[in-house]
Order: C-alpha cells, then sequence, then structure tokens
C-alpha cells in the first residue's frame, strides 16, 4: 500500500497552516507542525503530539491521511499539532521509532520557556496543556512516551495532560510475530511490556491527567485495545480513562475513509476530551 506524502502549506478550507521541521540534524527526524488560523497574537494554544500509525514499518507524518486527519482536529479543536517523522522499520529496526518519538517530544520541550528553535511552538503553544497521541501503532507509541516520560521526567514547564490511544497496536498472536520481525531484541511475547502494558512495572508512573481509548467493532485489534483499557483500570494509575468505541467501523477507519459518516463523530469526541474542563 502507498502512503504517499503531500506538501505542507496552507488549507483554504479551514485556514490552517503547515509546515515542516527538522528536529534532529544528527538523525534527520523531521516534524510537520499544524496551527489553526490565529486570531490574536497573544493566544496560547494547546498542543497535540502525534504519532502515526502503520505498523512501525509504513506511514507518514507527512501524508494526506494524517493531514487530512490532523487538518479537521486543528481547526475543530483550535489547538497545534505536531507529528513526528519517526523513522521506520525494517529499515531502522526498532526501538528506532520509539528513541526518534522520545526525541520528538524532548525537542517541544526545549520550548518551554519560549526561546526554543520554532517561533510557532514559541509564540502559540501552551506547553503546560499537551496532549499525546497517535492511532495504531502510534497509539503504541505514544503510550511508551507518556511511560517513560513519567518514569524519567521532563524539562520543567511542559506538562502532559492526556492521551489519545487510538486503535492501539499492542500485542496478541499476530501483532507479536510482526513486532518480532520488525524488533529483533524483542521476545515478541507477552512479556514484552511494550507489546503488553500488563507487565510494565512502571506503568502506574504514566503521565496525564485523564486518556480516551477509543475502538472500533470491527477492528482484528479491538479486543487488546479493550483489555488495555481494562488494564489502566486496575494498575494504580492515578488517572481517568475513558472508552469510546465506533460501531460498524474497522481498524483506523478515519484514515482509510475519511467520508465515513463516523469520521465526524470520533473527531468530536477527540476535540471534547481535549477542551473539556
Amino acid at each position: 500500500m502507498v502512503f504517499e506524502t503531500v506538501d505542507a502549506g496552507h488549507d483554504p478550507c479551514t485556514g490552517v497552516q503547515s509546515k515542516d521541521v527538522v528536529i534532529s540534524l544528527e538523525t534527520g527526524v523531521k516534524a510537520r507542525i499544524f496551527i489553526p488560523k490565529i486570531n490574536g497574537l497573544d493566544r496560547k494554544l494547546p498542543v497535540f503530539i502525534h504519532y502515526h500509525g502503520g505498523g512501525f514499518c509504513a506511514g507518514s507524518a507527512l501524508g494526506m491521511r494524517a493531514k487530512n486527519v490532523l487538518t479537521s482536529l486543528v481547526s475543530k479543536a483550535n489547538i497545534m499539532a505536531i507529528s513526528i517523522e519517526y523513522r521506520l522499520a525494517p529499515e531502522h529496526p526498532l526501538p528506532i521509532a520509539y528513541e526518534d518519538s522520545w526525541a520528538g517530544l524532548q525537542w517541544v520541550a526545549t520550548h518551554s520557556n519560549g526561546l526554543g528553535p520554532e517561533p510557532w511552538l514559541n509564540d502559540h503553544a501552551d506547553v503546560g496543556r499537551v496532549f499525546l497521541g497517535g492511532e495504531s501503532a502510534g497509539a503504541n507509541i505514544a503510550h511508551f512516551v507518556a511511560v517513560r516520560t513519567g518514569t524519567i521526567g521532563l524539562a520543567a514547564g511542559l506538562k502532559i495532560q492526556g492521551l489519545l490511544v487510538v486503535h492501539p497496536f499492542f500485542g496478541g498472536k499476530e501483532p507479536a510475530k510482526m513486532y518480532k520481525f520488525l524488533y529483533p531484541g524483542s521476545t515478541g511475547c507477552d512479556d514484552d511490556p511494550k507489546l503488553n502494558p500488563e507487565v510494565d512495572p512502571n506503568l502506574k508512573s504514566m503521565v496525564g491527567d485523564r486518556l480516551l481509548v477509543c475502538v472500533a467493532e470491527k477492528d482484528w485489534l479491538r479486543n487488546r485495545g479493550l483489555a488495555y483499557y481494562e488494564t489502566l483500570n486496575k494498575s494504580g494509575w492515578n488517572g481517568d480513562v475513558e472508552l469510546y468505541e465506533t460501531i460498524g467501523e474497522d481498524h483506523c477507519f478515519h484514515m482509510f475513509n475519511f467520508k465515513s459518516e463516523n469520521v465526524g463523530s470520533l473527531i468530536d469526541k477527540i476535540v471534547h476530551f481535549i477542551n473539556q474542563d
């Protein structure tokens, strides 16, 4: 399947602007930033750090699918979004995608004092209201980044309020086989905390005050998403966990069938989750 890339720029339908930035000269890892139409120079916006799906080996932060969803989300929620273009396996075996994604959060954190390398973040990012999230493999990565942040910390001034875990890629027989191929250092079994959060001793340290788990009725990974929701509820993590299911849809339908009538409801749910008090 081809995951085409599209240029950044101005979206005439929503007024959303986007541009690409290099977050690491050493690795060449990039990110695409989306910002809504600004009606006031002093307005600070919540920040959504996004990790795209694609089974750790496909997909792109610079693709049309990510652009469709993030442009709509940025416009409706009035937030900034930063999608990390992490390097893909098997050319760059796991855990490289995890490390690139962690580096992306660290890059955002350099703007905590308003003196970071990117003017859009210095001028408009509310680093006290940061959300992490993604779909499929990207949801897995967002979870990993949140646990690592809670375990070792980040720059003062940056606060992760919540997580958006959409159709998450966690373990199970077939996903584990694929995962072990992409991550030779993993057992590919349920004893790997990246595949099975239930065995992670650091799970209760995960940052965030609230978390939204989204599943889809026909998704082959639906039961793993439900298990993740149940695991969090009994883990000792102090945040609030919410479950949202889309009936009649398959895995990451909002990325592959953006015209589905259920996409709007999913995005509205995410918007409400971000903007609730």
